[in-house]
């Protein structure tokens, strides 16, 4: 380790050679208050810009140890350190000039949810604070401009670390806050369980958007008001009495007119599964945090999965016991992405009549009639939804706008009315007795099989020259094939496509050899993040990358879409 000014004079002798020579500031520098790790310096202005790191000891950082002394609580002082820093640069972002990136100032960008990160990490023995960020090199074309690079390091930088790394400098009631607010999302998980609900949402949340592209709250919305049947009231550490709508286990039926806030209401619920921050206004939309949203899925590969729950005697004579597929129908891919739900452990199912396969869902009585059950290798899921709660204790919330059917099975009705609930179980259940009850044939339920046993292609085993390549939130590339994740819609970041790569390629070089269950693959994984730290997770492979942690049923859900795995 040297010492900053030994970085300046290395500056000042490579100013205006070929830009290779910046390889040569590469090493740890010591600022006053901070360590400065330049990790890796890019090839040219015009790439991927340079990676450097921050590390600040817990002595100097100063934070309370009040702060982070949960796992929740450190994620989201961690999620708050990262905001802070990511708008302090801001303004010095290409403020140094040349060529290409040259003068770029980033991190990673943070969306509504508080999510684990690689990017700031807080060593929960010792308080010491690392953050990574990107900076583009300066360069007249290829000419190194270290003057450029010097404000960057020396004037830029430096104040931003004080400004937003060290407790003493910071609003320490906002920093509080964020803890406490950490305390009550914990509260209101722990509630669920204790009262056996599958959601909560309290009442005066913001549940519409601003727009289709952006996840802030919309202004001027219609406060959420819970109906007073539905009405439950949590006590919490520090906002005390907080009162809401309780979505109990067992069916929900979410009905109502278009635009009426039915989707809004489930796109939340959706994404309950996190925590958000102050001022997202879904700060309290809490829900079981094993949630899968559902839907079809048309052309997605299967391999191996037991769909026999849904689908049997296929006229092709395939077995539906181990189905395996490269181009999946609407109906086959939503039985697959129950069962894999299944598999992942999830307690709830989340579904949008408007994303799913109709004959998956339901089959209504004039088609019962014209083409005879025995004709018809689909149960459909109207069938199936009561014994997966009492067989197998997994909920549904389902939203339906044109299909009355599940009215007979649901536990309760809520009709959205202008953003607004109400419970109308009462009324739907006495309007159902005049209309027949679904009575499709079934097989009897026989729990899936769930051992599969993952072997990977070569091309995932050769890690020496894994590459992959984020597409937005809707894919992942390792070398030349393509992970489809668009409809893995509880994805919330794309840092957290960047960690299901990793963790893909980080499996199958140590677990997928054919011996190992899926299972038993995701369940190291989780450890191995546990244990020792997001960080940990295959750090040669994501050098280029920050990632952030996806929950295990993304994990499933990306293994179960990779091509290059079969089962």
């Amino acid at each position: 380790m040297a010492a900053s000014n030994e970085l300046r004079t290395l500056l000042m002798n490579i100013d205006h050679r070929g830009y290779p020579a910046y390889k040569s500031v590469q090493g740890r520098y010591q600022f006053p208050g901070y360590l400065l790790s330049i990790d890796h310096v890019q090839g040219d202005p015009y790439a991927a810009p340079s990676r450097v790191s921050v590390h600040v000891a817990g002595t100097a950082a100063g934070f309370p140890a009040s702060l982070y002394d949960t796992k929740e609580k450190r994620i989201a002082l961690q999620d708050h350190l990262l905001r802070l820093f990511s708008r302090a640069i801001a303004p010095y972002s290409f403020q140094a000039k040349g060529s290409g990136k040259s003068g770029l100032m980033g991190v990673s960008r943070c969306g509504q949810e508080v999510l684990e990160r690689t990017a700031c990490q807080i060593r929960p023995e010792d308080g010491s604070i690392s953050l990574h960020m990107e900076i583009g090199f300066p360069a007249n074309g290829r000419t190194i401009q270290s003057g450029e690079l010097i404000k960057i390091l020396f004037d830029f930088l430096p104040g931003c670390v004080q400004k937003t790394l060290f407790y003493r400098s910071l609003d320490q009631k906002a920093v509080q806050r964020v803890a406490e607010l950490t305390e009550d999302q914990q509260a209101v998980r722990a509630e669920l369980k204790t009262r056996r609900l599958a959601a909560f949402v309290a009442n005066g949340s913001i549940l519409p958007r601003e727009t289709g592209v952006s996840d802030k709250p919309m202004k001027d919305a219609i406060p959420f008001c819970s109906p007073k049947s539905m009405e439950v009231t949590l006590r919490l550490p520090h906002r005390g009495e907080v009162t809401g709508m309780g979505i109990p286990e067992g069916i929900t039926l979410i009905v109502g007119g278009g635009f009426h806030g039915k989707s809004t209401l489930l796109q939340a619920l959706e994404l309950g599964v996190y925590n958000h921050i102050a001022g997202d206004g879904r700060e309290l939309v809490i829900t079981d945090d094993s949630a899968v949203k559902l839907r079809a899925e048309d052309s997605r590969s299967i391999s191996g999965v037991d769909i026999s729950l849904f689908i049997n005697h296929l006229p092709n004579g395939r077995d539906t016991h181990a189905f395996s597929t490269a181009d999946a129908s609407g109906s086959t891919s939503q039985a697959a992405n129950v069962v894999e739900g299944m598999e992942a452990g999830t307690r709830l199912f989340l579904i949008d009549e408007d994303t799913s396969a109709t004959n998956f869902m339901i089959r209504d009585e004039l088609m019962q009639r014209v083409v005879s059950d025995r004709e018809e290798p689909i149960t459909p899921f109207i069938s199936r939804v009561r014994d997966l709660y009492e067989k197998m204790g997994i909920s549904s919330i389902l939203v339906a706008g044109s299909s009355g059917s599940y009215f007979h099975v649901a536990d309760r009705v809520i009709q959205m009315k202008e953003y607004l609930p109400f419970d109308i179980t009462e009324r739907a259940k006495e309007e159902a007795k005049q209309f027949p009850a679904f009575t499709a044939a079934t097989h009897s339920f026989v729990r899936p099989d769930h051992a599969r046993f993952p072997a990977p292609s070569k091309m995932l085993r050769d890690q020496d020259r894994v590459k992959f390549k984020v597409l937005g939130k809707e894919a992942v590339q390792i070398q030349k094939t393509t992970v489809d994740l668009r409809y893995v819609e509880q994805l919330a970041d794309q840092e957290q496509l960047a960690g299901l790569a990793v963790l893909l390629c980080y499996a199958a070089d140590r677990w997928m050899d054919g011996k190992h269950s899926l299972t038993e693959i995701v369940d190291q994984l989780e450890k191995q993040m546990e244990e020792k730290g997001l960080h940990s997770v295959g750090e040669a492979i994501h050098a280029a990358h920050e990632i952030a942690r996806p929950r295990r049923q993304e994990i499933f859900a990306c293994l179960n879409r990779c091509r290059e795995i079969r089962m």
